[in-house]
């Protein structure tokens, strides 16, 4: 089964993203910070990672470089998900190794069609 860790410091956007992620039939994770997703990272690598970009202890993009570091990171697939919707946010995610980026709020038919364009999901 695939995995998603849901790495957000807002617990309602994990509560939301784990329950849509779940219907789509992933194993979920949840981190508050960059910190304890890298924790969780280090012990098993998800298929995905679904990272917000302001968090405390350890933002999105410093989770990422991490991540993207230990051994097989890279291939793990990373949606930013922020409400950071400056182009130069985005341009920043996506040459620092982020997949696919979309915005809060976000509903499941958002989540899903991100998911689709990345590989994780079959048409």
């Amino acid at each position: 089964m695939k995995s998603c860790l849901i790495v957000d410091d807002s617990k309602v956007i994990r509560m939301v993203a784990k329950k849509i992620l779940q219907e789509l039939h992933f194993e979920t994770q949840e981190a508050e910070d960059g910190k304890v997703a890298l924790d969780l990272c280090r012990r098993q690598l998800p298929t995905a990672v679904l990272l917000d970009w302001n968090m405390p202890v350890m933002n999105g993009m410093e989770f990422m470089r991490e991540m993207r570091a230990l051994p097989g990171g890279k291939n793990v697939i990373v949606v930013f998900c922020t409400t950071e919707n400056d182009i130069s946010h985005i341009q920043e995610a996506m040459e620092a190794g982020a997949d696919e980026y979309i915005m809060k709020p976000f509903d499941s038919e958002i989540l899903q069609a991100k998911f689709q364009q990345v590989g994780l999901l079959e048409d």
